[in-house]
């Protein structure tokens, strides 16, 4: 296995983020959703939301700065160069309407070398919370490294 500096354990400061409508919007249209829900206030008032709902993968959008900020940790040691997308798994709690301000913490849960495959994996989870501090969203972000063994 390669020599790995990567801190298992380690966890990130909040990365903060407030739903904006119009990033809503953006996203709803970006992925092809016609919910009017995602689209339109007076329909996501009539279904008794405060304002238009998140998409559920909207979850990229506001936990992307503390992936971020986890995966290019200089301690952590990914080399970008040689790194594929393995796998994302998400679960929600509720859903987030526009207005709402998020609070994510990510980790390094877990790094592995499969010496036969010559692959090492960055496993890194997240957890979101809102205002008053309960879990609305989990997620499991699983980034494989190539030819780390070279």
């Amino acid at each position: 296995m390669p020599e790995t500096i990567a801190p298992v354990g380690k966890q990130y400061a909040p990365v903060d983020y407030v739903l904006g409508r119009e990033k809503i919007r953006e996203y709803a249209r970006a992925v092809g959703e016609t919910n009017p829900l995602h689209h339109d206030v007076a329909a996501a008032r009539a279904a008794g939301f405060e304002d238009v709902v998140a998409p559920p993968m909207f979850v990229v959008v506001y936990s992307a700065e503390a992936i971020g900020t986890a995966m290019f940790d200089p301690e952590v040691g990914i080399d970008m160069d040689r790194l594929v997308h393995g796998a994302q798994e998400f679960s929600w709690e509720r859903v987030l309407v526009a207005g709402e301000e998020v609070s994510t913490v990510m980790s390094l849960d877990e790094v592995r070398h499969v010496e036969t495959a010559d692959l090492t994996y960055y496993v890194f989870g997240a957890t979101t919370t809102d205002a008053a501090g309960e879990v609305v969203s989990t997620g499991v972000w699983t980034n494989i490294v190539r030819g780390a063994g070279e």
